[in-house]
């Protein structure tokens, strides 16, 4: 799985991106049938919300699943007519595909996108973006060498009333900036002991495992893998990878990130903190519940504003005098967990060829504060963070953290 998907089908694409021309959705998508055809890796539940939730001018033309029957339940259930590969690589292999959503558990997201950008498929990659800090910077490396849009699924970046409330504070509307707080998102926990059972009949439990150690298949961990350390952050690279983005996005560090990671004394348990090197300081206190669980408070020397999902409130009142139209703010009420006007920019972005408002670099950044607020739990000390070099600062033991042993078979490929 560490090899490109086929070389017939992303060789012309591979010698565009070098050349460095810009890659176009083929002609196929043009004329006759404008409608931007997708496929979709990974099926489960956030997968099935994405689903329904697809712009008009798109239409699912393929699944792929390690699970088969997964694919076929839902299938049936939206009584569709799509293509279903057990295998992802032989679903970006078809030439009718124009971009993928990738819906994957944590663990499997960075393969099975740098697979479909070597494909020549553009890609809205849902969050947390990858599972360990170097991850994410092999996946940027990818996206830009083969030239494609890749949005990740933080749609506040979308919703109106989270981008004013950010570009409110980013343009000095709250002065100097004191401090930030934010939510005290749970770490993952270690999986322990876990009975061996069969695995059901129809799913490659191997590839489910992906790059992580081999082990037997459990219910508990197939179901709830987002708890656990080796195949995901817990909240803090869950519910933490929207706060988290906020502040970056409020504080004007998209691309960049914070210069110094701490561990809070007297406070609650595995409370973190963070400096950016123009001395703004972000402290992890509130308890994880509630709406600002995807925001954080910003103080500064005019007031404060707490950023909460397509909502914000200031004190004093009134300190953002104009405010989206009301149909703008209703929109993203619509449906559960909305991200149709999200899904939107990525289409658009297809099109144009213009920067999505989720850019993979973006998302990459944001969930690399929190893989390192993850590790800052763990060695409980004071870390220093290069956020150019992407390092820690004569740090070798924390340095080991940024990576992980990738099982044989699912190494990430060499780019460029």
């Amino acid at each position: 799985m560490s090899q490109p998907v086929s070389r017939r089908t992303f060789t012309k694409a591979g010698l565009a991106a070098a050349a460095g021309f810009p890659l176009l959705l083929p002609r196929r998508a043009k004329g006759a049938n404008d409608r931007v055809r997708v496929g979709v890796i990974g099926v489960g539940n956030r997968s099935g919300l994405l689903i329904d939730q697809l712009p008009e001018g798109a239409e699912i033309v393929a699944v792929a699943d390690c699970y088969h029957k997964r694919s076929e339940d839902a299938m049936a259930k939206r009584k569709a007519n799509w293509r279903i590969y057990d295998d992802h690589r032989a679903l970006l292999d078809q030439k009718d595909i124009d971009g993928v959503i990738v819906g994957t558990n944590d663990h499997g997201r960075v393969l099975c996108a740098i697979h479909a950008v070597q494909a020549g498929k553009d890609v809205y990659a849902e969050k947390p973006l990858t599972l360990y800090v170097a991850e994410g910077r092999a996946l940027v490396r990818a996206v830009r060498h083969y030239n494609r849009i890749l949005q990740v699924g933080s749609q506040q970046r979308s919703m109106a009333m989270n981008r004013l409330a950010c570009d409110f504070v980013r343009n000095g509307g709250l002065g100097r900036i004191h401090f930030v707080l934010g939510v005290n998102y749970p770490p993952p926990v270690k999986t322990g002991g876990m009975p061996e059972e069969p695995a059901p009949e129809g799913m490659n439990w191997d590839a489910w495992l992906g790059q992580t150690e081999k082990r037997a298949y459990n219910p508990e961990l197939f179901s709830h893998w987002m708890r656990y350390w080796d195949y995901s952050g817990g909240e803090m690279t869950n519910w933490g990878a929207h706060g988290i983005d906020q502040i970056q996005s409020a504080l004007g560090m998209s691309t960049t990130g914070p210069v110094e990671f701490y561990p809070i004394e007297d406070a609650p348990q595995g409370a973190v903190g963070w400096r950016y090197n123009n001395g703004v300081e972000v402290r992890l206190l509130f308890p994880d519940a509630g709406n600002i669980q995807g925001g954080a408070l910003f103080v500064g020397d005019k007031g404060r504003i707490e950023i909460t999902r397509n909502d914000f409130v200031t004190d004093p009142p009134g300190m953002i005098k104009e405010l989206p139209p009301q149909e703008e703010i209703d929109k993203w009420k619509r449906a559960q967990w909305q991200a149709k006007y999200h899904m939107q920019d990525w289409l658009d972005c297809m099109k144009s060829r213009k920067m999505p408002l989720a850019d993979v670099e973006i998302g990459h950044r944001s969930i690399s504060v929190c893989h390192i607020a993850n590790i800052t739990r763990e060695m409980n000390r004071r870390l220093h963070w290069d956020p150019e070099a992407e390092r820690f600062a004569s740090d070798a033991e924390a340095n080991d953290r940024l990576t992980r042993q990738r099982r044989k078979g699912y190494e990430l490929p060499e780019i460029g």
